[in-house]
């Protein structure tokens, strides 16, 4: 069972999973609809490193459709600003992870553009697609 919920600036998806096997799947589900993984950041390792303090598994993806990417910057070159679009995958608890996906709308309704707004769209239902996947 996966369980999906809307925030203010996205949407959350829980997987019943390991980790690297969640991992896996957000990746692949991003590749589906055309995005790649520009950036990883690995935030437990960074606080550990940092800080010394341990913390749970948490990425943080910086995905991006080149397409979609090169639209918008071409609109409104201070939109590289809010781009990639950001993916968290995060350990809630054992065998539990939830992944989030930023929603390009809420994102891109900081600038007063509005042929921004198809562009934002179009990345809005893609990634709409990637948490259907991961939720089936």
């Amino acid at each position: 069972m996966h369980e999906t919920a809307q925030t203010a600036i996205g949407r959350t998806v829980r997987l019943h999973t390991d980790f690297a096997s969640a991992l896996a799947r957000v990746t692949e589900a991003l590749k589906a609809e055309g995005f790649g993984v520009l950036t990883e950041i690995d935030v437990q390792e960074t606080l550990k490193k940092k800080l010394g303090v341990d913390f749970r598994p948490y990425k943080i993806l910086g995905a991006c459709n080149p397409p979609l990417a090169y639209r918008a910057l071409s609109v409104a070159p201070e939109v590289g600003l809010l781009l990639p679009c950001n993916v968290v995958v995060a350990q809630v608890e054992d065998g539990v992870i939830e992944v989030s996906l930023v929603d390009p709308l809420a994102m891109l309704g900081v600038l007063a553009y509005a042929d921004l707004k198809p562009v934002a769209a179009d990345a809005a239902a893609r990634l709409d697609r990637v948490a259907a996947s991961l939720s089936s």
